[in-house]
């Protein structure tokens, strides 16, 4: 693979690029006209980084921490170096906005960068990556649920209450102190379309509000979301979690629409969709539903399907065609055909209980974390769940989460 060190006093124009055959499709239409030396020196990359790197494919990365110890590491999927960070005390869970990762403790959260994102521009993307490095406590939240677009980063805490950062800070190796998010209700805050999509509160708590990025009130969706718990992001728009389903919001030139995608069916509340997982940019999504099954969410087609996997403690899918992955409390993975429901592959791969193990899905694999183990396993869920690799490290990695997306 080819890395090309980004200039970092005069950046590159994207016919630079494009010409290095690292980027295509930037060149606005027309007959294109050589750049001046003005110009060319002026112009920067979209999600440029100064010092930062940029690829020809995804810059994958997992961020580990041992739940006992503190331990926090990074093993880069590409080179598969390990790179050791600051131990955190007490760390009960793991989250990330693609880039950066968020070590939830009872009294707060620690942040660490990750030194690898994604940027879409239009019918393409631009992969980076930089330095991994510690960045610091965020105090007076949990960061339960992190969101983020170029501009800012909404951290929702599971208490209730979200901060906004500004992501610039983050990305200069400082957590800054933010703002809250006043009036709105309890649930997660995701930044869309240069918004904030907010739960309401009050009257209006089963409504979403749209909220400009300094957190003031827009206007409020007309197609109401009770309980909201549960979020992801995907190219259609951004999914929320409902009591009667999902509600998909969908944005066109400053307007937002919201549309519900019912289950179909009364679901007992035990069995709701709540944490959905999927593979950064699909819109296929994956959540548990009760102790025995799985649900999955087709936001392209509109629809819910529900398969009977057994008691399963992680869930996921790389969508268009691709299985359904089930990680079972036995430590078994197993691959679902999504239209019949039906078991296509099985791989024993825990030798113990799975605990709070994680399946997290990129492009074409899939990786498990295994804390008794102490290893990581890198799967080919298209190949019948074919073991690829395996990374044997020296701490438990009891929490995980996959950045570069």
């Amino acid at each position: 693979m080819t890395l090309r060190k980004i200039r970092t006093a005069t950046g590159l124009s994207c016919a630079a690029l494009a010409t290095a055959g690292l980027l295509t499709g930037c060149q606005s239409g027309g007959d294109a006209k050589a750049p001046s030396k003005t110009s060319a020196s002026a112009a920067k990359p979209h999600g440029y980084v100064e010092g930062a790197e940029e690829a020809a494919e995804q810059q994958s990365r997992l961020v580990l921490a041992d739940a006992d110890t503190g331990t926090v590491k990074v093993l880069d999927l590409i080179t598969e170096d390990i790179t050791p960070l600051k131990a955190v005390d007490g760390v009960q869970d793991l989250s990330t906005d693609g880039r950066f990762a968020y070590l939830r403790t009872a009294g707060g959260a620690h942040v660490v960068d990750a030194g690898a994102w994604t940027v879409e521009h239009g019918d393409h993307v631009h992969y980076y990556r930089a330095a991994i490095r510690d960045v610091g406590p965020l105090t007076g939240t949990d960061a339960a649920r992190v969101h983020s677009d170029q501009a800012v980063t909404a951290v929702s805490s599971a208490k209730g209450g979200t901060r906004l950062l500004d992501r610039k800070e983050l990305e200069d190796g400082t957590v800054p102190r933010g703002s809250a998010l006043t009036g709105a209700g309890s649930g997660p805050v995701v930044p869309y379309a240069e918004h904030l999509l907010a739960p309401g509160t009050g009257d209006g708590k089963d409504t979403v509000e749209v909220r400009d990025r300094e957190g003031e009130l827009v206007s409020t969706l007309a197609e109401p979301c009770a309980q909201v718990r549960g979020e992801a992001v995907t190219r259609r728009g951004v999914v929320l979690g409902c009591a009667d389903g999902a509600l998909l919001v969908s944005e066109d030139k400053g307007t937002f629409v919201a549309e519900k995608i019912p289950y179909g069916s009364a679901v007992k509340a035990s069995e709701r969709a709540v944490d959905f997982r999927h593979r950064a940019g699909s819109t296929t999504l994956a959540a548990r539903s009760g102790d025995d099954g799985v649900w999955v969410l087709d936001v392209t087609e509109r629809a819910w399907t529900r398969v009977d996997t057994g008691p399963v403690v992680s869930a996921n899918t790389a969508g268009e065609g691709s299985p359904l992955l089930a990680l079972g409390k036995d430590g078994a993975l197993t691959a679902y055909d999504i239209t019949t429901g039906k078991s296509v592959a099985r791989k024993e791969l825990l030798t113990k209980d799975a605990g709070s193990a994680a399946i997290e899905v990129d492009t074409t694999r899939a990786y498990v974390n295994d804390a008794a183990g102490r290893k990581v396993y890198e799967i080919d869920y298209n190949d019948r769940l074919r073991l690829a690799r395996t990374f044997p490290l020296d701490f438990a990695p009891t929490h995980m989460v996959e950045t570069g997306r």
